[in-house]
C-alpha cells in the first residue's frame, strides 16, 4: 500500500534549509508549508517565497499545500484584513507551485443560527477570492473552531462544493468526536490527510499508539482513492506551536531529545503502521 508522504517540517527544524535536509533524509518529496525561517507563511514576502522556491527545486521538493492560518481568528476579529492576508498567501501560493490551500472555520463561535451565517459568509468571501487562483480548498477539523466536529464540516461541504476536506483524526479525538463516524459522514469531501494521532485524553502520540484508528482510516482512504498523507505530529514543542492553537494547549507524551529526532520518529511510526496494512 504506496502513499505519497508530505510533510509540515516545520516541526523538524524552523529553518527551511533543515526542513529540507529532513524531508531529503526520509525520502518525503512533498511539503506542506507553514514555517519558514521562524515566520508564519502569512507573513512572507514574495521575494522570500521565490528564494524558497529555489531552494525547494533544486532538492527535488515539491510544495504539497500552503499550512495557512487562513480562519484562525475569532468571529469577533477584523475579517478585511485577514481577507487581505488570505489573498497575499494565494499569490505566494502560485509562487511556489502549492495547489492546496489548508483553511478553518473560525474560532469563537457557538451553535446559534447567526454565528453559523457569520461563518458562511465569510467562507463565501474566501472561496471568491481564490477563484482567481488555481487551488483546491481544503477544510481542517480542528478544536475549539466551528467546524470542529463531523456535522458541522458536513454543512460547510454541502454549502461550497469548492471547499474539501483535510481530515486529522487527532483533533476529531480532542474535540470528542468518534473518529470513524466523522470518516462515515466525511470521507466523500476528504481531499488527503493529515496524520497525528492521541489518547483518549487529547493526547497526541506518534501514528498507530491513540484511539485515531490510523491503520482503519488509512485503508479506507485507500479504498476511495486517496493518495496523500501530511505528516503534523505535534511530538515536540517546535517553534510556532504555540501559535497555531487557542487557549486548549496540545498536550505532548512521548519525549525526543531535539526537533528532528521527533520528527524522524513520526515518519517511522506512520511507516510502521502501513507496513502492518499488506
Amino acid at each position: 500500500m504506496n502513499f505519497s508522504f508530505c510533510a509540515f517540517a516545520d516541526e523538524a527544524d524552523s529553518a527551511i534549509s533543515g526542513q529540507i535536509q529532513a524531508l531529503t533524509d526520509n525520502k518525503i518529496k512533498f511539503l506542506e508549508i507553514r514555517g519558514v525561517d521562524g515566520e508564519n507563511i502569512a507573513a512572507i514576502s514574495k521575494e522570500k517565497a521565490k528564494s524558497v522556491r529555489a531552494q525547494l527545486d533544486l532538492a527535488g521538493i515539491k510544495v504539497w499545500s500552503m499550512g495557512s492560518p487562513t480562519g484562525k481568528i475569532k468571529l469577533t476579529d477584523d475579517f478585511s484584513a485577514h481577507l487581505d492576508e488570505f489573498k497575499h498567501m494565494c499569490e505566494l501560493a502560485e509562487i511556489l507551485g502549492a495547489s492546496r490551500f489548508r483553511l478553518f472555520s473560525f474560532y469563537g463561535a457557538d451553535n446559534s443560527n447567526a454565528a453559523r451565517d457569520e461563518v458562511f459568509e465569510r467562507l463565501n468571501k474566501i472561496c471568491d477570492t481564490a477563484k482567481d487562483f488555481p487551488l483546491v480548498l481544503c477544510h481542517e477539523n480542528e478544536k475549539d473552531i466551528w467546524g470542529e466536529k463531523a456535522p458541522e464540516c458536513l454543512k460547510i461541504h454541502e454549502k461550497f462544493s469548492s471547499i474539501k476536506a483535510v481530515f486529522d483524526p487527532a483533533n476529531f479525538i480532542q474535540a470528542g468526536q468518534n473518529v470513524l463516524d466523522a470518516w462515515e459522514i466525511l470521507h466523500p469531501y476528504v481531499d488527503y490527510l493529515h496524520i497525528k494521532d492521541a489518547l483518549a485524553d487529547g493526547t497526541v502520540v506518534p501514528a498507530g499508539k491513540g484511539i485515531g484508528c490510523i491503520p482503519e482510516i488509512l485503508t479506507r482512504y485507500r479504498q476511495d482513492g486517496g493518495n496523500v498523507l501530511t505528516l503534523e505530529p505535534h511530538l515536540s514543542n517546535f517553534v510556532g506551536l504555540s501559535e497555531l492553537e487557542s487557549e486548549n494547549k496540545t498536550e505532548v507524551s512521548f519525549s525526543y531529545p531535539s526537533q528532528r529526532a521527533a520528527f524522524d520518529a513520526a515518519v517511522s511510526a506512520l511507516k510502521e503502521v502501513i507496513s502492518k496494512l499488506y
